[in-house]
């Protein structure tokens, strides 16, 4: 088995709130880190204060970033796309090990996939 951790459709459609609100972060924390004038006031700076305000802003970023990718991982959520709000949550169909796949925009789960074929091999859930 590829994870400790597997979803009920139950559990993962329940968790589909919090997955949003975290896709939020990771887009806001993303936006801040692509954020133009930041990472030129970041280059201009000395290597002794970081950078100031756009400094904290970066550093702020990433550790959003960072803290909402390990939200995810420690829930065994797998983030596949982030522009497209693209995620996989482990689970089982009998004893084979399956994702259960949700796309932003999605009401609930209504598909799946095996570990190998990603979102190209989503079948509807009538066909699990």
């Amino acid at each position: 088995m590829r994870h400790s951790r597997h979803y009920s459709l139950e559990e993962a459609n329940d968790s589909i709130a919090w997955v949003e609100e975290c896709l939020g972060r990771l887009r806001t924390a993303k936006s801040s880190l692509g954020d133009k004038e930041a990472r030129e006031a970041l280059s201009e700076a000395t290597p002794t204060n970081g950078g100031g305000e756009p400094g904290k802003v970066v550093s702020e970023a990433f550790l959003e970033l960072r803290s909402a990718l390990v939200d995810l991982r420690e829930r065994e959520i797998v983030l596949r796309d982030l522009d497209r709000g693209l995620v996989d949550f482990p689970s089982l169909s009998g004893d084979e090990e399956i994702y259960l796949c949700w796309e932003e925009g999605e009401i609930e789960i209504g598909f799946w996939h095996d570990l190998e074929t990603g979102f190209d091999g989503r079948r509807p859930l009538e066909d699990g």
